[in-house]
């Protein structure tokens, strides 16, 4: 780049850098889902309507009958996995046109709202999840993450324009340390809830339906914040494509050039490879580890509550420091050392013995740690090796590996335990994800990336 060049985009920084507030707060506002829904409830929920589905007379773990599913035989206990993959594999296609109209658009902070509202609505229809309609669940959790999905696509790709190359990792780190606050506020009053359930006269699946639709209410709500206050936040204007194709065939122009352009960054390519793999494991631990702890630890779901409850506290000093670390060192070497520590993390779950929830306690103290700087910087670096004016397509390939919508560990998961019956052995298989990213992302060259992508090298790499 040119100092000319360097110049105007530091003075656009300093004009967006009081738009860094509002963002921070979407973080807030959707990890009240990821945390309540997505990771603690969810899984435990939809396995225990699934086996009532399928064994009206008694669905516990006991219960061997298959459920089908257009005439695909699906094991109960793996609906809540394979939920998940389906949900990727169609995040995966609409993000590609998501990226594609985010990047057009003139105002991305009202497309964040629309998508994000979207989601907001289908999370709170989870109320209506009762007996054995276990398949509007599935429907529901599909359609919430994918708006999810597409939300944070757009949400993302913002972070290139409110900061520099080298506050991207304090601004991503803050970002993922204010979700933990979130959604550690809403996760103890909902375990409170459920907690006293029983003394209010409101039984455990009732709690557990009003703990969802609060996560969505809270989603809803704390949008406005991010929404209205990036309102007049512009995005990149391309008039000469927009009048010779329109919005719809100018959008499908631009997703048909990034596909071939992806092919000159390599180093880009590289990572996103990575990234699938490391950030599959990530998210299929995060995901899987209530419904690992009630059914195969044995854990009550007040446990399994308070357990991610602290996950997310530690989640947050865990982002801040990272950041600091990677400050010093670099945000590549610090991933790559979270994924060393994640992988030991992997090793003890398989041998936490049923019932130890004081073992398992101890284990979420170091995953809480490693959580929080693993996903900030990944999304700080990755936004360092794409080129400018592309942000939101180019994050639209990176969100269709990112937390909730990875395909490759859920499906592991399931599949692993459809054929052993042993969530142990699904967990331990989730170890090859992170041995096999941590060893593709070591061999991505990050300053030659950052060079080929026209950025600006920052001062640590």
């Amino acid at each position: 780049m040119t100092s000319s060049e360097v110049a105007a985009q530091a003075d656009t920084y300093a004009r967006n850098a009081h738009y860094r507030r509002p963002w921070y707060w979407y973080d807030w506002a959707n990890s009240a889902f990821v945390t309540t829904t997505g990771t603690v409830l969810f899984g435990p929920y939809i396995t225990a309507v699934a086996k009532k589905a399928a064994c009206p007379g008694g669905g516990d773990a006991a219960c061997t009958t298959t459920l089908s599913f257009f005439g695909v035989p699906l094991s109960p206990g793996s609906v809540a996995p394979y939920t998940v993959t389906v949900a990727t594999i169609l995040a995966a296609v609409v993000l590609m046109f998501v990226g594609a109209v985010a990047d057009r658009s003139p105002r991305p902070a009202r497309l964040l709202g629309v998508f994000a509202w979207a989601g907001a609505a289908a999370a709170s229809a989870m109320f209506f999840v009762a007996g054995a309609n276990w398949q509007l669940g599935v429907v529901l959790m599909v359609l919430a993450t994918v708006a999810f999905a597409s939300s944070q696509a757009v949400y993302d790709s913002l972070l290139c324009r409110i900061a520099a190359p080298d506050e991207r990792d304090t601004v991503s780190s803050r970002g993922w340390g204010l979700g933990y606050l979130g959604g550690g506020l809403l996760l103890a009053l909902n375990l409170a809830f459920i907690t006293v359930g029983d003394s209010i006269g409101v039984d455990q699946a009732m709690a557990a339906r009003i703990s969802m639709l609060s996560a969505g209410v809270w989603w809803a709500v704390f949008t406005i914040i991010p929404v209205g206050g990036m309102w007049r936040l512009r995005g990149v204007e391309r008039p000469e494509v927009a009048r010779e194709a329109g919005a719809v065939g100018g959008s499908l122009r631009q997703l048909r050039d990034t596909f071939g352009e992806l092919r000159q960054f390599p180093q880009t390519m590289l990572f996103l490879l990575a990234y699938l793999f490391f950030n599959d494991g990530i998210q299929t631990v995060i995901g899987s580890a209530s419904l690992y702890g009630s059914e195969e630890l044995g854990f009550k779901t007040e446990q399994l509550m308070t357990l991610i409850l602290m996950v997310q506290f530690v989640a947050f000093g865990g982002a801040l420091l990272f950041g600091r670390v990677a400050g010093r060192f670099g945000a590549w070497r610090t991933i790559l050392a979270s994924l060393g520590l994640w992988s030991v993390a992997v090793a003890i779950a398989f041998f936490v013995p049923r019932g130890a929830f004081t073992t398992f306690m101890v284990l979420g103290v170091l995953i809480g740690l490693v959580l929080g700087g693993s996903q900030a910087l990944s999304r700080s670096l990755y936004s360092q090796l794409i080129p400018k004016d592309r942000e939101a397509e180019f994050f639209s390939f990176y969100q269709a590996m990112e937390r909730g919508t990875s395909w490759f560990g859920t499906l592991t998961f399931g599949l692993v335990h459809q054929f052993t019956g042993s969530y142990r052995w699904a967990i331990i298989a989730l170890l090859a994800f992170f041995v096999v990213g941590g060893y593709l992302l070591s061999r991505v060259d990050v300053r030659q990336g950052i060079v080929d992508a026209g950025n600006e090298v920052p001062r640590v790499v």
